[in-house]
């Protein structure tokens, strides 16, 4: 089971990591957008629908990946206090009520909407001579099949941990800097401890020595 969670992360992975990279071209074009606007003035009518389809790709596209570093926002006041095998069981009481019916939903609509739009070959109506949007809607049942992919990757994960009680190991991967900073913080703390204790250690043996020397 542990394989299979294993290839999964992979999978979402490097979905996410691939439009990742949509970020930094996104940047490009509304610099070159504003570029032209400002400079040139020579705005282009389809700039909206170009910046807002690829961050829309980006954001649908990294959901599994998101879902497989556990990066999604959790209300977890209560649920970090939880021992291992407890949130295992929340998390798996709330996948089955809340997350599959919803992501099932997002696949089942999303795969309706992208039929259609091939079908008529549909464009956006924000301009009169819009870009196709067909191409893009299709990314919407992709997303969520990959979310649905991974979404089993984690009910596995929370069955595996209420056997062990313990939760199963992540792929390794880039955190946030406030993530880091509290660890450091953290090592720093434990090693200033240390000290003090190897410190006091030291003088409790230094004060046993000048009593043994006494005494002789």
């Amino acid at each position: 089971m542990e394989t299979l969670i294993g290839t999964i992360d992979r999978i979402s992975t490097f979905a996410g990591k691939a439009f990742a990279w949509l970020i930094g071209l996104l940047m490009i074009v509304v610099c070159v957008e504003v570029a032209k606007r400002y400079a040139l003035n020579a705005p282009s009518a389809i700039i909206f629908d170009v910046t807002s389809m690829m961050y829309g790709a980006t954001f649908m596209m990294c959901g599994a990946y998101a879902l497989a570093q556990n990066a999604h926002v959790r209300g977890d006041f209560l649920y970090g206090s939880m021992r291992p095998r407890v949130q295992a069981g929340l998390d798996l009481a709330l996948y089955f009520l809340f997350f599959l019916p919803g992501i099932a939903a997002l696949f089942l609509a999303g795969w309706d909407f992208a039929e259609t739009a091939w079908k008529i070959r549909e464009h956006s109506s924000v301009t009169a001579d819009g870009p196709p949007v067909y191409h893009f809607k299709t990314l919407i049942p992709i997303a969520g099949a990959l979310v649905l992919l991974q979404g089993f990757a984690e009910i596995c994960r929370c069955v595996i941990c209420l056997r062990t009680g313990a939760w199963p190991a992540r792929l390794k991967d880039a955190e946030e800097i406030d993530v880091v900073e509290q660890q450091l913080a953290a090592s720093t703390h434990i090693d200033d401890e240390a000290r003090q204790l190897a410190a006091q250690a030291q003088k409790i043996d230094e004060a046993a020595h000048r009593r043994i020397g006494g005494g002789q």
